[in-house]
């Protein structure tokens, strides 16, 4: 083959290559030209070409595809969401492996990462799921995360749009205080590109720490963490677990999580007491080459005087 075949040849592959790559993270639904413009900050883990991509960026993965019944839903407090997975053969799975007490967990956020709302749809003998959803209009972003049965944990993401007027929110800045319910929650830690780092939470009520924590989700706490842009769904993993006789219920619980490249994430804390699940938001931006440091935390026996308010962005967290 002549030299400037051969070019022509080597400039057409990387165009096929490079569109496929665009392709993955707009499957499903159309995004408003308002929610297009983000930024997606380079991986450091996928630069170096020795690790995978984070979660919820695909809608297939490993022969496992994530099907809405409809990419396309109505706004309103309790609108039904149907969905199923595809396993390699093609046909609805029906049986998985339980993770954190559940076969599968489902996330829904809008794209400017309000209205977060973490839900445990109900599974029929066909392998369709359902669940109520609470959604306004704008561009959305569901995340199923499960184990399908012998494999391993995935977490497969789709668009989802819901028709009407909708400004995209601005994210709230850094934090490391957030006010739920009347509970102050504080940030200890940050988060360092390509290296697992360690965040505490610990929990405030009245100025008094809560020692009293119920379980959820097999731990004291449930944590996620979403990148801001292109919505890249994080696993977090908690340190300990209730009945180890060394975890103890309150007032802090520890997190490990490696965040794959710089740039902002929007972590939700899931905690349970007194017999509700209340979800506690913040924002985290890393340095970069090193950690993020946080303002100093106050004693979670005061409660801190002028603490900002990071809860209210959107929907302030579902659960069932």
């Amino acid at each position: 083959m002549k030299t400037p075949t051969k070019i022509a040849t080597f400039v057409a592959g990387l165009a096929v290559v490079f569109g496929g790559a665009v392709g993955i993270g707009t499957l499903v639904g159309p995004v408003d030209p308002a929610e297009q413009e983000v930024h997606h900050p380079p991986s450091a883990a996928t630069t170096a070409g020795t690790e995978k991509l984070p979660g919820g960026l695909m809608i297939s993965d490993k022969g496992f595809t994530l099907t809405l019944a409809n990419d396309q839903l109505p706004a309103g407090p309790a609108t039904q969401l149907r969905f199923s997975v595809l396993g390699p053969d093609g046909r609805p799975v029906t049986a998985y492996d339980r993770s954190h007490d559940k076969d599968l967990h489902l996330i829904a956020v809008r794209r400017d990462l309000s209205g977060f709302q973490h839900l445990h749809p109900k599974l029929d003998g066909s392998g369709n799921w359902s669940v109520p959803v609470a959604l306004t209009s704008g561009q959305w972003r569901v995340f199923a995360d499960f184990v399908p049965a012998g494999g391993e944990n995935l977490t497969l993401g789709a668009d989802l749009a819901v028709p009407g007027s909708s400004d995209p929110k601005p994210l709230p800045p850094q934090s490391n205080t957030a006010q739920v319910d009347g509970y102050t929650v504080i940030l200890t830690g940050g988060l360092e590109p390509g290296r697992e780092s360690e965040l505490k939470l610990s929990i405030a009520k009245d100025g008094k720490p809560i020692t009293d924590l119920q379980p959820y989700l097999g731990a004291y706490g449930h944590l996620v963490a979403l990148r801001d842009g292109d919505l890249a769904y994080l696993h977090v993993h908690p340190a300990g677990a209730p009945g180890d006789g060394k975890t103890n219920p309150g007032p802090d619980i520890t997190f490990y999580a490696t965040t794959p490249s710089t740039g902002s994430y929007r972590l939700y804390l899931d905690f349970k007491h007194n017999g509700k699940v209340r979800t506690a938001e913040f924002t985290v931006t890393t340095a970069t080459g090193g950690i993020a440091t946080p303002s100093p935390v106050p004693s979670t026996t005061t409660p801190p005087p002028t603490a900002p308010t990071t809860a209210g962005h959107g929907h302030d967290g579902g659960h069932s």
